[in-house]
């Protein structure tokens, strides 16, 4: 384990917490049933674990997958393929997973610019694509020649006509700078001590993603962490309490952590055991502490804003459903 500086929250673990950790992880050698893989973290590669697991068991799939590009996992090289090499790759493991999606199950896929290029065609051939969200990552190495590259896409999917989608539980807090009356009341906002706020409809620009970092509790040192709270928005948008949340490329297990939190079952696969290990820690201090930095009360908040108990007022009916 590394030597970290005092205020440092890195999340990591000793040499004894792997060996003791590393016995509680499940390893997949036969064909099971839902209930054997509910909350449970499962070590091996994607190609042969999914072999095992039970048919139309995924309400809501997140599928972070590496990216085309060279990169050192812990020691698992994942090398950049050619276009068409990276396709193919892709498309195998799409196929793969389509049999463990229920009828009518929602699909989030994470990746660059440059791979989802690459990616859509295959997207757009397996399930219905509803839209392409881009959050901006808030840090990025500058460029000389080009300009900084600093944001990521999600393609928001589904596996048919109807799906599950709860707007209400995803709507952004943000500080009104011109507040507008009608009838000397307030029109759609409200006064707070810090000032006048209004609770708006969530785009597919989302600018207020803090990526994980040294001070944070939830960051580890896996190379493509992805924020909690970005996760949380696509687990409270597209399934309800209960339902089970699928993540094949687990990492460091944001996935199940804020699936933990929201109160979904979940199950998540990575072919690196030390990154399961360090899931494993997250995941116990969830059962603890079930906050999310940069939600609170039911809503979202902007990067670098709020705090943990927002004044909202009730809202109206709620526009969860099945759409269409």
């Amino acid at each position: 384990m590394h030597r970290r500086a005092p205020r440092n929250r890195t999340l990591s673990c000793t040499d004894e917490e792997l060996l003791q950790l590393s016995h509680h992880l499940t390893r997949l050698c036969r064909p099971v049933g839902e209930r054997e893989i509910a909350d449970r973290l499962i070590a091996g590669d994607v190609f042969e674990v999914v072999q095992h697991l039970p048919s139309a068991f995924v309400d809501l799939l997140i599928l972070d997958p590496p990216y085309n590009l060279s990169k050192n996992f812990n020691g698992e090289v994942f090398k950049e393929k050619g276009k068409e090499e990276y396709r193919l790759w892709f498309q195998k493991v799409v196929s793969l997973l389509v049999p463990t999606l229920k009828p009518h199950a929602t699909v989030y896929v994470c990746s660059d610019w440059r791979t989802s290029a690459l990616i859509q065609p295959i997207l757009e051939s397996k399930f219905h694509v509803r839209n392409r969200i881009t959050w901006e990552r808030e840090k990025g190495r500058g460029a000389k020649s080009n300009w900084k590259n600093n944001t990521e896409d999600v393609w928001f999917c589904t596996n048919a006509d109807r799906y599950y989608f709860d707007v209400e539980s995803v709507k952004l807090k943000r500080k009104v700078l011109a507040p507008y009356k009608a009838d000397g009341k307030p029109k759609d906002w409200w006064e707070e001590k810090a000032g006048a706020y209004r609770l708006t409809y969530p785009s597919n620009i989302w600018t207020d993603i803090t990526v994980p970092f040294w001070s944070m509790p939830e960051n580890t040192d896996h190379p493509t962490q992805k924020p909690e709270k970005l996760i949380a928005k696509l687990i409270l948008a597209s399934s309800r309490k209960g339902d089970f949340v699928f993540d094949p490329f687990l990492g460091s297990g944001t996935t199940a952590v804020v699936a933990q939190k929201l109160s979904r079952r979940w199950c998540g696969i990575d072919v690196n055991a030390e990154y399961l290990c360090w899931a494993m820690k997250r995941i116990a201090a969830a059962t603890q502490d079930s906050g999310i930095q940069g939600y609170a009360d039911g809503v979202f908040w902007e990067r670098n804003s709020g705090s943990g108990q927002p004044e909202k007022p009730k809202s109206g009916e709620g526009q969860a459903g099945l759409f269409p």
